[in-house]
This record gives C-alpha cells, structure tokens and sequence, in this order.
C-alpha cells in the first residue's frame, strides 16, 4: 500500500466530476480525479445521456423512412444489425468521448486513478483497484460527485437478466419481441421509443393519470398522440403490482381500470426514477449530513457542513440534470479558491429526448396554479410554421408564462422536433430576466423553427405574424 497525496480529490468522473477536476487544475491546483468505472465519464456518458441519445437518433432515422411515404418517397424495410449498432454505440460514441475525456486529464495535468474510492475519515479515503491491490490517499479538499443510479424496488429484482433498468436496457442484448416499460417518465419514454424503432411491441405502465407527470399537460399531448401509434399500449392510472420469471417471459400482475391483470412479456424496463449513490464508499465516516431524500446538504458554494468537503451533481440534489451537475463543478471550483461564486441560477432547462422532444426552462404552467401565482400564457402552435410544414412535423407547440405587470419571461415550453436545441435561447431569456420584447424584437432567421419563440413572444403585445386570434 502506498500513501499518495494531492491538495484536491474528486471523487466521481462523471458530468460533475471531471469538469470540477478540469476547472480546479486550471486554477493551477494538484487535482486527483477517482473514479470506479471502467472508464471516465460516469453514468451520462457511459450508461446514460450519450448511448440514449445515439440509440435514439437510430429511432429517428427509423421512423423517417416508415414516414417519407407520405411525401413520395419510400424505402425498404430495415436491415438492423445488431451487433454493429453496439459496436457504434460502444466505440464510435462512447469510446471516442472517453478517449476525449483521458486526453483532457493528460492535458491538464489531472491524476486520474481508475479505483474504488471510500472514505476512512475527513481527509483520507482509500483506494482498492480492479487487481484487489489497495492504496491511501490523503487530500486537503474534496469534491464528491458520486452521482445515482436506477431506483428498482425489491418487488421488482428477480435476479432475471430479463428484467432491466436503464442501464440494461442500453446494452441492447436483443431486440425482445414484447417490452413493458414500468414507468412513463423521461427514461422510459426515450427507451421505449428505442425498442418500438427496432421492431418491439412496447406497453408502457404509468401510476399517475399522465406521462411525464411534471411537464405540462399542452406539452405531453403531441408526444403522447404520437407515441399511442408506436407503442402498442399506454396504461395510465395502472400499477404494476408484481413480476414473475417463466419460461415464457416475466409476467407482469397489473391494476388499472380496463387492463388485463395478468400479462407476459419477453423483457421489462423498470424505469421509475433515480436515488442518489450515498451508500458504500464511507460517507458516514467525512461527517457530512444528509437530508430526508438522502442527498448531501449544501450551501449556495456546494460546501458541506464540513468546510473542505463540497458535493455536486445528483448526490447534492435535485434536479437529477448533467448540465446543473456542470454548473456545480464551476461554482464549487471557483468558491474554493476564493471567488464571489454561487449556484444561483434560475433557469435549469429540461429536455425529454423523445420524437417529439419536450423541452421546458423556467416556472410552468403547472407550477404557477400550484402556487397561486398570476401568469400570462402564450402560445404559438407550429401548424403556422413555415419550417416546421417543410420537415412535415407540424404539431409542435411553443409557449411563453409571462409576469402579467412587468412582462418578463418567467418560464418557455416547447414541443416538436429539435425542441431541446432551441431550449437554450428561453434559457438565456429566463436567466437573464428578459421582457418578452426583447424576444419579440429580436431578428430571428426565416425559415427556422426559432421563430416561433419570437411569435409567441409578439402575442404578449397583440397578434403574432402567422397567427390571428379573434377579440373577445
């Protein structure tokens, strides 16, 4: 065992992690980044974020070939080859994004030690590599972004490979003939449209009365029309009571009204949420305290209850996001070293990478009545837009919650394609305190889809170009 020192331990190389180690080595301190995995990047990059996407752009080129019929041109069946496609995912994506991230660490100077990370005490935490060998490393200041994984309820772990979560489900052994989706939120909606591309027959199950519960309801209802014809059913109100391992495949026991109770499938995806990774790696033994929800308490500069020890990213709170993990790291890196930092920010956009995407930043809808707050709401339907009548994908929707007395934009909603893309103008508008004037007079490109941001933004003051509402 050998005794290592560095003045700052990051322990966590996921979204969080490795821009907190970057950030701190180009502030000129000795950085020492752990991470477990096989390889850096943490769940987002490796088991998350990247490989959703690549599969879904898969999904997206699928689907648009069963499509382009309607505009005259047709194609074939698809030939998928499977093992190819993983190839893609695994090396061509993922790979290259990790061979990216190892460059940046040789670059900035940053240790990177591939190990097991637990903590013995405040400033010491030992290392125990894939080979069983062990090492301690003492540290001056420590960031901990050990981020989260699958939420999968006893009742569910049968120990059957047959039953995934997320993770599983991107490894894409095969292509099941049948999957049920415990779960109509982000995760399972993005997965599920995965699978349905490929050719399976996709149930998805949700406990409440609507998919994605947290986004407002104009928003879901183009994605959830669309996905009623790709998937061969939507169960709302339904609980999946158990799951069963057969020979035939895992039989799922359903309460809802008008289900079948019982039913079997070749595969299940449980996808009912995230818990942060707060067990197993000696956080009890830092002194750090934990909330009720058991994420790691934090002030506005990410510092714990202990001063030298900061916590960023899904193990110190909600939203579960990559990005708000990256802001941390910045803000974290920059308190640390003695700047005015403070994670402030007000606009934390979320996107739902589905076909339509589902893109908000901001106070919703939903929320506003929720708190009883005066709101001004308009909309755009992308039925009036040029482009979006070009790409053949008309049913988006682009909404605006204004302060009614000041007329600034409090919160933007956007569904259709490329939603999450033109997520980050309403950001800046939001983060920014910006009038719905300034979006309004703001010269947007024609054709674009951004346009309708500036639309909706000009029916705060009277009618958009390309839409006419009749007084009252």
């Amino acid at each position: 065992m050998a005794d290592l020192q560095t003045q700052l331990l990051v322990l966590g190389g996921g979204p969080g992690g490795y821009p907190a180690a970057f950030e701190a080595a180009d502030h000129g301190m000795q950085v020492t980044l752990v991470d477990e995995g096989a390889q850096p990047g943490g769940v987002c990059l490796n088991r998350g974020c990247i490989p959703s996407k690549a599969l879904l752009h898969i999904a997206k080129l699928i689907n648009e070939t069963r499509e382009s019929a309607e505009q005259g041109l047709s194609f074939g069946p698809p030939k998928i080859d499977l093992n190819k496609l993983r190839e893609w995912k695994n090396t061509g994506v993922v790979g290259k994004l990790v061979g990216g991230i190892r460059t940046l660490c040789q670059a900035r100077g940053v240790n990177l030690i591939g190990a097991r990370g637990t903590f013995l005490d405040a400033n010491t935490i030992e290392l125990k590599y894939p080979d069983g060998k062990t090492d301690r490393l003492t540290f001056e200041k420590a960031i901990i972004a050990t981020g989260s994984s699958p939420a999968v309820p006893p009742v569910f772990q049968l120990g059957d490979p047959r039953v995934m979560d997320s993770t599983g489900a991107l490894e894409l052994a095969d292509i099941p003939g049948s999957l049920l989706v415990v779960g109509g939120g982000y995760i399972g909606l993005e997965m599920g449209t995965v699978y349905a591309a490929l050719g399976s027959k996709v149930t998805v199950v949700e406990l409440t009365p609507g998919l994605l519960p947290g986004a407002d309801r104009d928003l879901v209802r183009p994605l959830q029309k669309r996905l009623e014809k790709q998937f061969a059913a939507i169960h709302l109100n339904t609980k999946v009571d158990g799951l069963k391992a057969t020979k035939a495949g895992i039989e799922a026991t359903l309460t809802g009204e008008g289900v079948t109770p019982k039913q079997t499938f070749d595969r299940v995806l449980i996808s009912i949420g995230r818990r942060p990774n707060n067990k197993g790696f000696g956080l009890e033994a830092t002194g750090v305290v934990l909330d009720e929800k058991g994420f790691i308490k934090v002030d506005g500069q990410r510092r714990t209850n202990v001063p030298h020890l900061y916590a960023i990213g899904d193990i110190a709170g909600e939203p579960m996001l990559a990005h708000k993990a990256t802001r941390e790291a910045k803000v974290a890196v920059e308190a640390m070293n003695g700047g005015p930092a403070e994670f402030d920010n007000i606009a934390i956009p979320a996107v739902v990478f589905t076909d339509p995407e589902v893109a908000w930043v901001g106070l919703m809808e939903q929320e506003a009545a929720a708190r009883n707050r005066e709101v001004k709401v308009v909309k755009f339907s992308w039925g009036a837009s040029g482009r979006a009548i070009t790409l053949a994908r008309s049913e988006g929707l682009t909404k605006l919650i204004v302060d009614p007395q000041t007329e600034r934009v409090l919160g933007v909603g956007l569904v259709g394609v490329g939603a999450g893309e033109m997520i980050a103008e309403a950001a800046l508008a939001v983060e920014t305190a910006a009038v719905a004037r300034d979006v309004a007079e703001t010269i947007h490109a024609h054709p674009t889809l951004s346009e309708t941001l500036m639309e909706a933004a000009e029916s705060v003051y009277g009618q958009a170009t390309h839409a006419y509402r009749p007084k009252r």
